[in-house]
């Protein structure tokens, strides 16, 4: 056992999704495409005499990772620090989920896979109804296409062949818990319209107009979010929204060249990284 132990986990927006309930939390998820970012989610792990989570040094309550200790059987103060707003379509609270996962597993020697550590922290966001995907994407980076929906042992992943700079706004969160524990079925349909579409050309420029179309089929648009996407391709850009956030993100300049004040950051090119120094 080692005195601590931190983990980096990129943040994770998704572009259109499909959702797949299960009993099984690892057979559950959700197929769609989205982009890994290079801000994202430094997670420290040490053990305690009773489990805490802080979130850029505040108290919180994080049910995947209490989940996650769970899981593991071990007790530990979980220190989050995040470049991302949480509930607005960044996969936070995934990435804090995975980052505990990968982090206990080096402090507590647990002497689970890389695998079984992803599926720990994917049943783990399941059950909390908070996320169906991110988990799976965020451990493997890029620009990920989730083909079938799961943990790894049931799911399987592709990815864009691409890594363009990205930039993002955000106006607010919307509760992923509300829209994916309500009816999906409309957004399903229009996810698997988008993932068809994208599997017949697996480009950046295809993965934002299926978006796009994607979010609007679903009914997921916000005001701001529809104006700020008007205003990028009004400027000769192109942008979608996040899914589940009231956040809009765009390759290239294309939110500043629309007189936008974005963050910046870049497609990340692998996914969760442990550091044990």
């Amino acid at each position: 056992m080692s005195d601590d132990a931190t983990a980096f986990v990129p943040g994770h927006i998704t572009g259109f999704f499909s959702a797949h309930p299960d009993d099984d939390p690892a057979v559950a998820g959700s197929r769609g495409a989205g982009v890994t970012l290079s801000h994202g989610v430094t997670v420290t792990v040490e053990p305690a005499s009773e489990s805490t989570v802080t979130l850029d040094g505040e108290a919180v309550e994080m049910e995947p990772v209490a989940s996650v200790l769970q899981s593991l059987g071990v007790t530990a103060a979980v220190e989050a620090e995040s470049e991302l707003p949480l509930g607005a379509g960044f996969g936070v609270s995934g990435a804090m989920a995975l980052g505990t996962a990968l982090a206990s597993n080096a402090v507590f020697s647990c002497g689970r896979s890389e695998n079984e550590l992803v599926t720990v922290a994917h049943e783990a966001e399941v059950r909390a109804g908070t996320g169906l995907g991110d988990v799976v994407a965020q451990a493997r980076g890029g620009m990920p296409i989730r083909i079938d929906p799961g943990a790894p042992r049931h799911g399987y992943i592709d990815g864009i062949p691409a890594r363009p700079r990205i930039e993002y706004v955000t106006f607010g969160g919307l509760s992923t818990a509300d829209i994916i524990g309500g009816d999906t079925s409309t957004l399903t349909t229009a996810g698997e319209a988008a993932l068809d579409a994208l599997a017949e050309e697996p480009t950046v420029d295809r993965f934002l107009a299926e978006s796009r179309q994607f979010a609007r089929d679903a009914d997921l648009l916000t005001d701001r979010v529809e104006t700020a996407i008007a205003d990028v391709r009004d400027a000769g850009g192109d942008a979608a929204m996040a899914m589940l956030g009231e956040t809009v993100f765009a390759v290239g300049t294309g939110l500043s060249d629309a007189g936008y004040d974005p963050e910046r950051c870049f497609v990340h090119p692998a996914g969760s990284t442990l550091d044990t120094a």
